[in-house]
């Protein structure tokens, strides 16, 4: 972990969060002891989620209504912007992401001279991952490597981390979860540097009862294939 380095003052990490009072203590929690800056935007849930985050010490935003996590991490991306943040990194609320990997990333972005560090599952490891999801994201990773001409590991990865710069350039239009294959393309379109990042994703049934069902990937294919024809 980078904890005391001068840049970690300056990194804001952004947490969208829709209806997880469940687990948005614990995801707090584990990011507290490390990470100064955590902005946690509740987007529009209907439970405790804004109140409990609010408690573990996070700024917190709220949007009226559930617009997506994409605008809800747009939302947080802005923020962090307007407070300073050199560097911004997203995290799941959902607790599949390890808070330790987010000093390892930011050690990697500064040492490499990069502008992007995306957290790579199959670069990494997966916990209790089923087959057919290990199947959808890679029929994901391979049409992103289809659309954009660009090598990616992973796709989807809500752990991601990119200079001020970079978040600027990133800026997000597709409220929902295509958001993440449309940063990777604006990221081959505007040839910034990325590099990728080992990372252990864990599945629980609560992540795959809400965050990770496969419905969600079909909405994703949806969103991308109507944005391109919409053009």
């Amino acid at each position: 972990m980078v904890d005391g380095e001068p840049s970690v003052a300056r990194l804001w990490v952004v947490v969208p969060a829709f209806n997880e009072s469940e687990v948005i203590g614990a995801a707090l929690r584990g990011l507290a002891p490390w990470f100064p800056n955590v902005v946690v935007v509740d987007d529009g849930s209907s439970d405790d989620t804004g109140t409990l985050a609010l408690a573990s010490g996070a700024v917190v935003l709220r949007h009226a209504v559930n617009l997506g996590a994409g605008a809800a991490t747009q939302t947080g991306i802005d923020y962090a912007l307007r407070h300073g943040a050199t560097h911004i990194c997203t995290f799941d609320a959902d607790g599949q992401h390890d808070p330790a990997t987010i000093g390892v990333m930011l050690a990697a972005l500064e040492e490499s001279g990069a502008q992007v560090a995306l957290g790579s599952r199959f670069l990494g490891s997966t916990i209790d991952m089923p087959p057919l999801r290990r199947l959808v994201i890679n029929l994901a990773v391979h049409y992103t490597r289809w659309t954009t001409g660009s090598y990616f590991s992973d796709t989807h990865n809500g752990l991601r981390m990119l200079t001020a710069a970079a978040a600027r350039a990133c800026r997000i239009t597709q409220p929902g979860m295509a958001h993440g294959s449309e940063l990777l393309a604006t990221i081959v379109r505007e040839k910034m540097a990325y590099i990728e990042v080992p990372t252990t994703v864990t599945y629980s049934k609560y992540s795959l009862a809400k965050g990770q069902k496969l419905d969600n990937s079909v909405k994703i294919l949806f969103d991308l294939l109507y944005a391109a024809w919409s053009r």
